[in-house]
C-alpha cells in the first residue's frame, strides 16, 4: 500500500512538474507583451510621481562652515546666523520677494557631533532657488558676524550643491511599485491570449482531447525539403529492372 501511494505523489508531482513547464513555455512565447506592459506602466508611474501627486516636492540641500570658536560663543554664532539683519542682506543679493522671516523658516543650522563644523540646510519647492539660499546665507554670514561680533574665526567649508532628487516623495519605490504591476498585467495578458488561442499547442493536449497515447509526430515538410528528398534516391539495376531506393 505504501509503494501505491508513493507512485501516486510521484505522478502527482510528475504532473505539476509539467503543468509549470507548459506554463514557462506560454510567458515565453509572449514575454515582450509583459517588457512592453511593465515598460508602459513604469512610464505612467513616473508621469503620475511628479505630476500627479497633489504633495509639493520639496528639494534639499546643505553647506559647510568651520566655526574657530567654543564655549558661549558657539552658541552666539548659532544663533547669528537666521538673524534678521543676515537674512535681510541674503535676501538683497538674492533678489526675492520672501521676507527675512519666510528665507529663515527655511534654514536648519546644526552643529555636526562635537566638532566646529556648522551644517546649515535649505529646503525649497525649487532646488536652485535652495542652493543659492544656502550658498549666499553662509557667504553673507562670514562677511557681517566680523562687523557685528568681531569675530573672524568663520571659514567656508564646501558649497551646498543643486539636489534634484525630492525629500518627500519615494520616486524609487513608486517606479517598482508600477514595474511590479506591469509585470503582473502583463503576464495575465499572456494568459488571457493563450486560453483565446484554439489551436493544438503539444502532445499532452492532444492525448487529453483524444484520450489515445501519441505515438510519434510528422513534421511538416515544404516542396523544397521534398524536391531534395526525391534528389537523393538512387536508382539500381538488377537484371535489367530499375528500382529506386534512398
Amino acid at each position: 500500500m505504501t509503494s501505491i501511494k508513493r507512485e501516486k505523489v510521484k505522478e502527482s508531482m510528475k504532473g505539476k512538474e509539467i503543468n509549470l513547464k507548459e506554463y514557462y513555455e506560454v510567458i515565453k512565447k509572449r514575454i515582450w507583451i509583459v517588457l512592453i506592459v511593465a515598460l508602459l506602466t513604469t512610464v505612467i508611474g513616473s508621469f503620475y510621481s511628479n505630476r500627479g501627486s497633489d504633495e509639493q516636492p520639496l528639494y534639499e540641500t546643505s553647506t559647510r562652515m568651520i566655526i574657530g570658536s567654543s564655549g558661549g560663543d558657539m552658541k552666539t554664532i548659532l544663533v547669528m546666523i537666521k538673524d534678521p539683519i543676515i537674512m535681510g542682506k541674503v535676501k538683497e543679493e538674492l533678489q526675492i520677494t520672501r521676507s527675512p522671516e519666510e528665507i529663515a523658516a527655511q534654514i536648519t543650522v546644526s552643529k555636526i557631533d562635537d566638532s566646529q563644523v556648522i551644517k546649515l540646510s535649505v529646503v525649497d519647492p525649487d532646488p536652485k532657488v535652495a542652493m543659492n539660499i544656502a550658498n549666499a546665507t553662509a557667504k553673507v554670514f562670514k562677511n557681517e558676524i566680523s562687523n557685528i561680533l568681531k569675530f573672524n574665526g568663520v571659514r567656508l567649508l564646501s558649497p551646498a550643491e543643486e539636489n534634484t532628487a525630492p525629500i518627500n516623495v519615494d520616486q524609487a519605490l513608486s517606479l517598482k511599485v508600477f514595474l511590479l504591476i506591469g509585470v503582473i498585467l502583463g503576464i495575465g495578458f499572456v494568459f488571457l491570449l493563450d486560453s483565446l488561442d484554439d489551436t493544438v499547442k503539444g502532445e499532452n493536449e492532444i492525448e487529453n482531447i483524444l484520450g489515445v497515447p501519441v505515438v510519434g509526430i510528422i513534421t511538416n515538410m515544404n516542396k523544397k525539403q521534398w524536391s531534395f528528398k526525391k534528389s537523393k534516391k538512387q536508382k539500381i539495376r538488377v537484371r535489367g529492372k530499375a528500382f529506386d531506393i534512398e
